[in-house]
């Protein structure tokens, strides 16, 4: 389970580090997925933030990069990626409209909608760039995302806006729940495959049929979608291992800590909110795990406090071990971090800067 030997010459802790033949693994296990299935990877950056990753992406076959904000795709483009898709429906300010246009010049750029207000808005701010508009729908989350079989009329909007329509999307993030998983990826097919006919019979391009996420993507159905993106199968993190998409010997990002205090069964780390961030699904068993002792729970964090207990009669850490912590929700925990530290079986490999980190608008 992970017994790696940490070199000298490592940063004081706590730091985020990077099990570089994990990540790799992690890599080319879901490029072979995709390539199996039929399917176009185009992975979403927000989880890692970092263009050396995405580089190694791209060369692993992903056709693009997904990215969240504006800034990501700034940053990606700069380091570039010439075919990014803004998974997200912008509301387009006269700010936000030049720095579409500035992007649209340098790389291929595809943005959600989904409202015929928003496709209005954004063709009046872009139109004759060359932005492609996605339509989004919901498939059961129930965030953002238009009702599948009203996709065509916003659509509609987008061309008569002047935009260029290419397909639908969606994100299954009710898919994140024990036991959810199948079911989200059958309603991701269900929506896409309604939305995707919605387009066709108005006459519009359905080319794109996008969805996946980490933990929906093995039951993504090849014969309705043609892409998914999925980001955090990376790194994985504790909460894909609760999910069952993948194990602990998957998890390739864990913040090394110093176990600084104990009582009892109880140790604290010096790797608090500050560094794993502080999602916890109320499904999760904890606020993260412990790579070296999976049956530890992380029971509470604070700015600069994690406890970890130990089951009773357990053999616990003495003052100054060091241990690995999985964060619940490793998109929160790389977006804390100046840097990733690139271990390969320990040893320093680099250190890559998290150049969009931060980079939320």
């Amino acid at each position: 389970m992970h017994e790696t030997t940490f070199a000298a010459g490592l940063p004081s802790t706590p730091f985020l580090a990077v099990e570089a033949g994990i990540m790799e693994r992690n890599l080319a296990a879901m490029a072979k997925h995709a390539a199996d299935a039929g399917l176009s990877l185009r992975p979403h950056a927000k989880t890692h933030k970092v263009p050396q990753i995405a580089r190694k992406q791209l060369e692993l076959g992903a056709v693009g990069l997904t990215v969240a904000t504006l800034g990501e795709a700034e940053v990606f483009a700069d380091a570039g990626c010439t075919d990014l898709f803004l998974a997200y429906p912008l509301w387009v300010t006269g700010a936000r409209a030049a720095r579409i246009r500035a992007l649209a010049g340098r790389a291929t750029l595809s943005l959600g909608i989904d409202s015929a207000e928003s496709a209005r808005e954004l063709g009046r701010a872009v139109a004759g760039s060359g932005v492609r508009a996605v339509v989004e729908v919901d498939s059961g989350h129930h965030r953002s995302g238009v009702q599948p079989a009203d996709a065509a009329e916003v659509a509609l909007a987008a061309q008569a806006a002047g935009l260029d329509v290419v397909g639908v999307f969606t994100f299954p993030g009710h898919g994140y729940g024990p036991g959810k998983r199948p079911q989200a990826a059958a309603d991701e097919a269900a929506a896409l495959a309604t939305a995707a006919a919605a387009l066709t019979r108005a006459g519009l391009s359905a080319a794109v049929i996008s969805g996946g996420s980490t933990p929906t993507v093995a039951g993504a159905d090849s014969s309705v979608l043609t892409e998914i993106r999925p980001g955090v199968y990376v790194f994985n993190d504790a909460q894909q291992v609760e999910l069952g998409s993948c194990t602990f010997e998957d998890v390739a990002l864990s913040a090394v800590a110093t176990v600084v205090s104990s009582s009892g069964n109880t140790v604290i780390l010096d790797a608090g909110s500050k560094v794993l961030g502080a999602d916890q699904p109320a499904w999760a068993t904890g606020c993260g795990r412990i790579l070296e002792h999976p049956e530890a729970r992380i029971t509470a964090l604070s700015e600069h406090h994690a406890t970890v207990v130990f089951p009773e009669g357990a053999a616990v850490p003495a003052r100054g071990s060091i241990l690995r912590a999985i964060p619940n929700h490793v998109c929160a925990a790389v977006n804390l971090a100046d840097e990733l530290v690139v271990l390969r079986e320990g040893v320093l490999e680099d250190v890559w800067p998290v150049a969009a980190r931060g980079r939320n608008n």
